[in-house]
Parts: C-alpha cells; structure tokens; sequence
C-alpha cells in the first residue's frame, strides 16, 4: 500500500510538472475584427507553429484597436498587428510624422517606454486609410481627389465605420482638414456591410483601406488625399516584452517576414478570404509557403 501510495505521489508530480510546462509554452495571438489582421494573425501562428515548440492559442476578431492594444498591456494576448499610424495618432496621441522611419522609431521607443511592449520589423505593406466610390459615379463626376468631393457635400451620403468616425485620423478631424462635411447624415456599418452598401447604391463614399483587395475587385477608386491628411499605416507585430523575455527566438522568426509583403500582396491575399471565399489559415499558409519561409 505504501509503495502505492508513493507511486500515485511521484505521478502526480509529473502530471503537475508537464502541466506547467505546457501552460509556460503557451502563447496568445491576437487580431482585430477584419480579413487583413485575421490573415497576418494566422500568419504569425502558422510561422510560430512551424519553426517552436511553442502552443499558440488564437484570439482573433478581439475588436478595434483599443479593444486589441489593452487586452495586449493585461497579457490576455502577446501579440497582434498593428499599423504606425494608427499606433501613432490613435494610442500615442501624437501629432502626425510625415517620415515613415521617424514615425517608427518614435513609435518603437515610445511604446516601449511607455507599455513595456515591442514593435517588430514592418512587414512591407502601407495600408493607410482611403476614401472610395464607385469608378463610374467619380468618373461620371469629375471626382479625382478629396478636395473633389467638397462640391457634391449635400448630396452624397458617406458609410464609415464606427472606429473610422471615433479616431483622431478619422471622420472629425479629416472635415476639420478638408473644411467640409457630409449634410447627410453618415451611417455608421461594420466594414463587410460598406462595401454591399456602396454595390447597392446606398452610399456614395466609404472608408477603406489600401490594401483591400474588394477595391479592384468591385470596380471602385482610391480617391487622392491631395492635402496629405492620412499618416502611414505600416502594419508590423507588436509583442510583450515578458513574452520576449521568455521566448526571444519569437523576434527573430517574426522578423522574417519583415518586408516580404507589399500592398499588392497584402491585397490579393484580403481579395482571395473576402471574394472568393478562401479559409484565412489556408491563405496565409500558402503565401509562406509561396515566399519559401515554410516548407
């Protein structure tokens, strides 16, 4: 019985050793709640998975920036994508940085010093925010740039996002920057609902970004920001610093994606989840796989 007794002992400190281990491996990824952060977020994981022995456990579609950057500083994830100008104007509450590499550094130091959190290598791609219509109504209208749009204020009816028109580079200062607004009242839609709205003729102009590849695909135009209002918005992992600590290999294999994906790129992969219905994992597996970082 007393042989037992210590055997049963002895097990249950390995059960408890092994248990510990396993939870000290873990790691959290987070996203925000579109198609571009869901895909880097499965990149990340798919190049985490592949090259540690690391778990990683996925907490995509958290929300909005803040939603993501707070649950970051209380270490319920250790790590999300996140863009310099959004880190910049919206987190730092800083004026703008029309250099991309000042932007980032200061964006770096700062939020070290400020959060305890580090900025990883950009990966590549610019996705500033970009006001979009429909090609034929802008053609039809003469509508090249922002400034263009100032004629057609009482009549065109804007869909922005909820975030889009909370921002300090959103809807607010934008018509303080461009000395207009919309007379009709903007309606405020989750990002997917924009882009049915602007295909049904019910708005006339979105928020969208760069690298959305349902630009194109809809048959839609950037217009120019011709008086420069929106910063760069270089997308790059930010992670914990208590997370590098304990696992510094994370910076090194993340980094490999540094510049390895333009706006080009980052579109084709948005347009093939969003259009043609592909799975996120999938897509950001194979682009790896395309750019010869996973066998």
């Amino acid at each position: 019985m007393k042989k037992i007794c210590m055997l049963l002992a002895v097990i249950l400190i390995l059960v408890n050793i092994t248990c510990t281990k396993k939870e000290k491996s873990k790691i959290v990824i987070g996203s925000k709640n579109f198609t571009e952060q869901v895909i880097l977020g499965e990149m990340m994981s798919v190049l985490l998975e592949a090259k540690t022995d690391l778990q990683v456990e996925h907490k995509f579609n958290l929300g909005g920036t803040f939603v993501c950057h707070n649950a970051l500083k209380r270490g319920d994830i250790d790590i999300y994508a996140e863009y310099t100008g959004t880190a910049l104007t919206a987190i730092l509450k800083m004026e703008v940085i029309a250099e991309p590499e000042k932007a980032y550094k200061t964006i770096k130091e700062m939020y070290l010093e400020q959060f305890n959190l580090v900025w990883l290598k950009p990966l590549g791609f610019n996705n500033t925010y970009t006001l979009t219509m429909r090609s034929e109504q802008a053609k039809k209208n003469g509508i090249k740039n922002i400034t263009d749009l100032k004629k057609w204020k009482d009549k065109f009816v804007a869909g922005f996002t909820s975030e889009f028109m909370e921002r300090p580079d959103g809807y607010p200062a934008l018509i303080k920057h461009y000395d207009f607004e919309f007379k009709n009242k903007v309606r405020e839609m989750d990002p997917g609902l924009m882009y049915i709205a602007m295909q049904e003729k019910e708005v006339d102009i979105i928020c969208g970004f760069a690298t959305d590849g349902r630009i194109p695909a809809f048959n839609l135009v950037m217009l120019e920001d011709d008086k420069s209002f929106f910063p760069s918005y270089y997308a790059a992992p930010v992670v914990r610093k208590e997370t590098l600590d304990k696992y510094p290999e994370i910076a090194g294999i993340l980094n490999q994606l540094s510049g390895k994906i333009d706006n080009v790129a980052m579109a084709e992969l948005n347009y093939k989840v969003d259009e043609k219905g592909e799975k996120p994992r999938e897509v950001a597996k194979q682009f790896l796989k395309k750019i010869g970082i996973i066998p």
